[in-house]
């Protein structure tokens, strides 16, 4: 067992000793004055009692009483006891694909909100898991740093949408980049990341994140969202839907799934690739994998004051005040 200080505002109770033992000099000094004035000194045995030479000892006895009582009062040698307790840990960081495609409604009512339903139903799930939020498409941004704050991760997720990030494209690798960043001083074998995407690469990036993963020891679980037959990307324009987007030729784009990418980024580090357009079985699939790559950290809890000793300084100030007690007959401050 370790010791440790209590509150250290009350060591100024300690002040208090040489306050108590000046007004005690004062006192003894005032008192033989008052002696002096009411007789002369060769008459003084005959009118006051003769004090005892335990008396003489009062002084001290008064202090290591009052000492004593100050370190109850501050509960000085409260105890500490270390308990190690072994908790299995997850970091994981949700990567949401934001670019245009996210919008196609091949997935009711779109592959953004089918995402982001799979991520807050997956978050309900969870207990003491830590969990980030990051968004991607040209661009990568985080959204929320690594919590078990859940709620807050769900109303982050409520402002999300796919103007969010204005570069658009899809880069897997600056999402990496960021992800790799939130997981700095995380211990291998508990960082994973779920990239959720409709898995079109436009900037062929997807080898570098491969390696950037593989070299951070990071597990990715992919989740494809949309349909092999695809869906036109609707355009909206202050929340409102002004068309779809169309090429050069002015022919609309249909924007359809592709698991090539996110199959082969899933494998390569060790991860799987999950069909999302079933939530429920996505949800379940999703969690299993979680749950495969948990980590264990220990962590170690200080319960201060678990154990408290101020009972025995306050028997020893109330044996020393007893004494002064028992041994002064005439119950004062006889010196």
């Amino acid at each position: 067992m370790n010791w440790y200080l209590g509150n250290y505002w009350y060591l100024f109770l300690l002040l208090l000793l040489p306050v108590i033992g000046y007004f005690m000099i004062h006192y003894v000094r005032w008192k033989g004055k008052r002696r002096n004035v009411f007789a002369e000194d060769r008459f003084q045995d005959v009118l006051f009692e003769k004090t005892s030479g335990f008396a003489k000892v009062f002084p001290l006895f008064y202090l290591l009483g009052f000492l004593f009582l100050i370190f109850a009062i501050i509960d000085l040698l409260g105890g500490k006891e270390e308990i190690s307790v072994t908790q299995n840990v997850s970091n994981t960081i949700f990567v949401l694909d934001v670019s245009n495609s996210m919008n196609a409604q091949d997935i009711q009512p779109s592959r953004l909100d089918e995402a982001k339903n799979i991520i807050i139903n997956s978050l309900q799930k969870m207990t003491n898991d830590r969990v980030g939020i990051v968004v991607f498409a040209g661009d990568a941004y985080s959204v929320m740093p690594l919590s078990t704050d859940y709620s807050a991760a769900e109303t982050y997720l409520a402002g999300i949408e796919t103007s969010v990030i204005q570069n658009q494209g899809t880069d897997f690798l600056k999402a990496m980049e960021i992800a790799s960043q939130k997981f700095q001083n995380i211990s291998n074998g508990s960082k994973n990341v779920v990239l959720i995407s409709d898995g079109e690469d436009n900037e062929g990036h997807e080898e570098e994140a491969i390696n950037l993963a593989k070299k951070q020891g990071i597990k990715i679980t992919t989740i494809g969202v949309g349909t092999e037959d695809g869906a036109p990307i609707p355009e909206y324009y202050y929340g409102q839907l002004m068309g779809y987007k169309s090429d050069l030729y002015g022919e609309t784009v249909v924007s359809k799934l592709q698991t090539k990418a996110l199959n082969n980024i899933a494998s390569s580090t060790g991860g799987s690739y999950i069909n999302g357009n079933n939530l429920e079985e996505a949800i379940s699939n999703l969690n299993s994998e979680l749950q495969k790559s948990t980590g264990s950290s220990t962590t170690t809890i200080s319960s201060q004051s678990a154990v408290h000793y101020y009972q025995y300084f306050l028997a020893v100030s109330v044996f020393f005040f007893l004494m002064i007690y028992l041994f002064n007959p005439k119950k004062d401050f006889n010196i």
